[in-house]
């Protein structure tokens, strides 16, 4: 008497969780799952076996399937905002390479997932395209709202479409290499993707 088992205990847990605390830690495990497969093997009987859950309670929170993978990438893709954001002190060249050493990190760990996104912000899915916009818009405008890359990077439409490019030939470039590395070491990588930008932007003038 009076000794509380562990299944007893992770239910008192849960019972103290508002709805919200316990949607946000269904969704952090979603994103841990992710990282390992893609959004189609990631399935409902899957998770709910995973969190321990049955499959009407995660319906109850999330409303069907589709709703929860679009809320896991959701949750991935701030995330991947997150860790990626330069640091607020520093040259510009070094809060580029903290961001991008982040990004490359960020993709490594988390291939499956972040692949999930750009197949299906590129299949036609209207709602990843949308999640997938803004990620990759906050990824890229943070450049021009912090001074401290006004120095390398001038705001002009031109260096904005400059900057879009470069976005999608970094990613292009992760992706391949996370894929295969073809000889390239992971520090050649990065000196390819932070080199670039300034680059590309000097070749404006």
């Amino acid at each position: 008497m009076g000794v509380v088992t562990i299944s007893t205990a992770k239910s008192a847990s849960r019972s103290r969780l508002s709805p919200d605390q316990r949607r946000a830690q269904l969704l952090d495990l979603g994103v841990r799952l992710l990282a390992t497969r893609s959004l189609d093997e990631l399935s409902i009987d899957l998770f709910a076996e995973e969190a321990g859950i049955s499959r009407g309670l995660l319906y109850h929170y999330f409303g069907n399937k589709h709703a929860f993978h679009e809320a896991v990438v959701r949750r991935a893709a701030d995330d991947l905002i997150a860790q990626t954001a330069p640091p607020v002190d520093g040259d510009p060249l070094h809060r580029l390479t903290v961001s991008m050493t982040a990004y490359l990190d960020y993709v490594e760990s988390n291939h499956e997932g972040y692949l999930s996104l750009v197949k299906g912000a590129a299949g036609g899915n209207e709602t990843m395209r949308a999640i997938y916009d803004e990620a990759r818009a906050a990824l890229t405008d943070r450049i021009f709202r912090e001074d401290a890359q006004a120095e390398i990077i001038p705001d002009t439409p031109a260096t904005r479409l400059v900057v879009r490019g470069w976005s999608a030939m970094v990613e292009d470039l992760v992706l391949s290499w996370v894929a295969d590395p073809a000889g390239v070491s992971r520090d050649e990588l990065l000196a390819i993707m932070i080199a670039s930008l300034p680059a590309l932007v000097e070749a404006l003038a």
